[in-house]
């Protein structure tokens, strides 16, 4: 009798092992899930982000962030003309987003209090801050596109190697000198409309940088517009000016260079990572758009769940959210 009874014990406990009423981590099915897909992804961005930070500390120049990232959709706006103001327009950027993640974390708490409204207002909100942000991102890409002419395989932005001079149209060296690590940065050739004569992109130098192509040229403007190398500077086959320099310090003092590109790797990292995390805000706003028009249609209230979906896809959120940090720290700060 002790034998068949210590059977049957054993058998009870196979069963209730095996019956898939157990919850692993007391988390349902659909949670666990969401935490498999966010590590995985984490990996994904870990390795980008090591990737960059690899090849930005082993090139001997970089593009300084404040220069790069200072212009803004209301520089020219009450502002005055050619305002810097270094990192303010990502910095509103982030606001946005993590102002969204704290009304996402509202959502959750009124789907636990199983209050309709509630959730469809602040995920509603939620919603706001996310096409906000990829509003901003998306200024920020025309901006660099359209008005630097940056891409993925050009880089205008640049940092000095060495302290110089520029060079006049005629040879000479004009008064306008720059001290080794100074940003410039290099426009095209570019017509305003007057005549139908062509006019150089804004300075290349520190401190010059007024927004492109907009207006009369400002700084140094070339009379030639073909390609070719002249006195002062080189115009490339693709209409870039890359203005030359004469050296002033060290054992190369002297000697004459010209300005250059800065690293390819910059441009196709950034619009490559940023437009990743851009597809997964997207992403997120689809899927939120979603889950609260399910909420307002009463679709979660027979379930009694404490509106489950919506903590699945606040998890995404945040996750989102706290991926952009280290983007932010990366490519605008370091």
């Amino acid at each position: 009798m002790a034998t068949e009874a210590a059977v049957h014990h054993e058998t009870e406990n196979e069963k209730g092992a095996w019956d898939g009423g157990k919850q692993p981590f007391k988390v349902s099915y659909g949670k666990l899930m969401m935490w498999y897909f966010l590590l995985s992804d984490a990996f994904t961005f870990s390795g980008f982000l090591i990737a960059y930070g690899a090849l930005r500390f082993s090139m001997p120049t970089w593009p300084v962030p404040d220069f790069v990232f200072k212009t803004a959709p209301f520089n020219n706006i009450g502002l005055g003309h050619g305002v810097d103001l270094p990192l303010i327009f990502v910095t509103f950027m982030s606001f946005l987003l993590i102002i969204s993640s704290v009304t996402m974390v509202r959502a959750v708490q009124e789907g636990h209090r199983e209050n309709k409204n509630g959730v469809v207002f602040w995920m509603l909100l939620t919603i706001v801050g996310g096409l906000g942000f990829l509003g901003c991102q998306a200024w920020e890409w025309t901006n660099l596109i359209g008005t630097e002419h940056m891409t993925m395989t050009t880089n205008p932005f640049g940092t000095h190697t060495e302290s110089g001079a520029y060079l006049n149209e005629d040879g000479s060296v004009s008064d306008e000198t720059f001290e080794m690590g100074d940003s410039y940065l290099i426009h095209k050739v570019s017509a305003h409309g007057h005549g139908g004569e062509a006019h150089a992109g804004d300075d290349y130098s520190e401190g010059s940088h007024e927004g492109g192509d907009h207006g009369e040229a400002h700084g140094f403007t070339p009379a030639q517009t073909a390609p070719g190398n002249y006195a002062g500077y080189e115009i490339t086959d693709k209409g870039y000016i890359l203005r030359k320099y004469r050296i002033l310090d060290g054992d190369l003092a002297g000697r004459t260079a010209t300005q250059e590109f800065g690293p390819k790797a910059f441009g196709a990292l950034f619009f490559f990572i940023t437009g990743f995390h851009g597809f997964h805000v997207f992403s997120g706003v689809v899927f939120l758009i979603i889950i609260m028009l399910n909420a307002a249609s009463g679709l979660y209230v027979k379930r009694k769940n404490g509106y489950e979906m919506v903590e699945k896809i606040g998890l995404y959120w945040h996750f989102v959210d706290l991926v952009w940090v280290f983007v932010f720290l990366v490519f605008y700060l370091l």
